[in-house]
């Protein structure tokens, strides 16, 4: 009787850490050489060393892969939107929950800036954009409410807040010596108070 080895081939990773990682890493990188149209989920499970089957199990589409961690950026500035002292008035408030989302981005801003112009090149994916800002302000709203805010005057700054936080991102990706998030943060809301 014989034994048979098997073995398998590092370059498949089955059973490596850090797949969902890869899997983002060989998209940006793919995104970014092919365009987003031309890569396939296919593609970048093959240069993550996954399978394409693995591919789904973290990511619903190509698409979610761009927009990794929205969830964690909606519920930290939620939670900070809750954790403002009591006296702090809804945009201001809001403010903090922006300023919040966006610190957890300043360890990733070549992340952020490459994926800035992935989303800026395709129409499909300004949409998905479109829709993770629109969850973003729903939970802003949500947690303003929770705090005692009357409707109208939480979806106001949750909206406000959101312009401010998009505005402060396009600057902070765009700068080539950029400012910290919550500076940019901080200018974007003085424009907007500036406007009244």
């Amino acid at each position: 009787m014989s034994a048979t080895v098997i073995t398998y081939t590092p370059a498949m990773g089955r059973w490596e850490p850090d797949a969902r990682m890869r899997l983002m890493a060989a998209a940006l990188d793919l995104f970014t050489e092919r365009g987003f149209d031309a890569t396939t989920a296919g593609d970048i499970a093959d240069r993550a060393g996954v399978t394409e089957r693995t591919f789904f199990r973290h990511f619903a589409d190509k698409r979610e892969v761009l927009f990794d961690g929205s969830a964690t950026l909606e519920h930290t500035a939620y939670d900070a939107i809750l954790a403002a002292p009591a006296d702090t008035s809804p945009l201001d408030a809001a403010l903090a929950g922006m300023v919040a989302a966006g610190e957890l981005l300043e360890g990733m801003r070549d992340r952020a800036v490459r994926r800035s112009r992935i989303v800026a090149a395709n129409p499909g994916v300004q949409e998905r954009e479109l829709l993770k800002l629109a969850s973003m302000t729903e939970g802003t709203a949500r947690a303003l409410k929770e705090r005692g805010a009357a409707e109208l005057e939480a979806t106001l700054a949750a909206h406000s807040a959101l312009t401010v936080f998009h505005v402060a991102f396009a600057r902070w990706v765009s700068a080539d010596d950029p400012p910290a998030f919550a500076d940019c943060v901080a200018e974007a809301a003085a424009a907007l108070r500036a406007l009244g």
